[in-house]
C-alpha cells in the first residue's frame, strides 16, 4: 500500500511540473510572437537619447474647418540636446530670449514642425540669424545612424551646404521625409543621418525616425495624429569626432 501511494505521489509532482513547464513556454512563445510582429527596428542602444512622440503644435492646421483646430501658421519650438527641453517660440518675447542664443539646438519650423534647422548665425532664413551661433553645421550621411561611428572633419563641415532638413523633393535633396502630394503623408527614408557641429564646439549624430503618433511602421491615412516627433540623437561629451 505505502508503494502505492509513493508512486500516485511521484506522478502528481510530475504532472505538476508539466504544467509548470507548459506555462511557462506557452508565455515565452506568445512574448516572442509579440516581438516578432513588430517590424520596427529597435531604437535603444546603451548611448543614444531616444525621443519618442513629441508633441508639436497640435493646434495649428493647414486647412480650414478641422475640429479642434485654427488655420495658422505652426508655431516654431526649439529643442536642446542637454536636457530634452523644448522650448516654444509663440511671442515676441519668446523670440527675443531664445533665437539668438546658443542656448538650443535645433528648431522645427514650417508645416507640422516637420523643417528642422539646426542653430546657426550665419544663414539668414535660420531662426538663430544673426545670433551667438557661428561656428554650427550639419553634414546629411547616406548611411543608417548606426553605421556613423566618427564625425566628418571640420574642414567638411565649415563647406557643408545643408542649410535645412525637410521635405527631400529628390534622391539628392537633403530632406529626411518624402511627401506624397496624393495621399498628403510623410514618410522618413531610411539611411539618413545628420552630423551637427554644435554651438557649444560638441559633435553629434541625429536621425528623424516619424512625425506620427506611435512611430507607426506604415500610416494609412492622413488623419494618423501628427506632429508627434520620434527621433534619437548622440552627442560626444568629451568633445571629440567618436560618435
Amino acid at each position: 500500500m505505502k508503494t502505492l501511494q509513493i508512486i500516485l505521489n511521484e506522478c502528481r509532482s510530475i504532472f505538476l511540473l508539466g504544467k509548470v513547464c507548459f506555462g511557462l513556454l506557452f508565455v515565452l512563445s506568445l512574448a516572442s510572437c509579440g516581438k516578432d510582429e513588430d517590424p520596427r527596428p529597435a531604437l535603444e542602444d546603451g548611448k543614444s537619447t531616444v525621443i519618442y512622440d513629441l508633441a508639436g503644435d497640435l493646434e495649428a492646421s493647414m486647412a480650414e474647418g478641422v475640429e479642434g483646430k485654427e488655420k495658422r501658421p505652426f508655431y516654431t519650438f526649439l529643442f536642446r540636446f542637454r536636457d530634452q527641453k523644448q522650448i516654444w517660440i509663440k511671442t515676441k518675447q519668446d523670440s527675443l530670449q531664445w533665437l539668438k542664443t546658443k542656448d538650443w539646438d535645433i528648431a522645427f519650423t514650417g508645416p507640422y514642425n516637420s523643417e528642422v534647422y539646426v542653430n546657426n548665425a550665419q544663414y539668414q532664413f535660420n531662426p538663430g540669424f544673426e545670433g551667438e551661433a557661428t561656428s554650427t553645421a550639419v553634414i546629411k550621411l547616406d548611411q543608417s545612424y548606426e553605421a556613423v561611428s566618427t564625425a566628418p572633419d571640420d574642414a567638411e563641415f565649415d563647406q557643408s551646404e545643408v542649410t535645412k532638413i525637410g521635405w527631400a523633393s529628390s534622391e539628392s535633396s537633403y530632406g529626411w521625409f518624402r511627401y506624397s502630394l496624393s495621399t498628403h503623408i510623410m514618410q522618413a527614408l531610411p539611411n539618413r543621418t545628420y552630423v551637427i557641429r554644435l554651438p557649444d564646439g560638441k559633435y553629434a549624430k541625429l536621425q528623424l525616425i516619424n512625425a506620427y503618433k506611435g512611430n507607426p511602421p506604415a500610416v494609412t491615412n492622413m488623419n494618423w495624429p501628427a506632429p508627434y516627433f520620434t527621433f534619437r540623437y548622440y552627442v560626444q561629451q568629451d568633445g571629440s569626432k567618436n560618435l
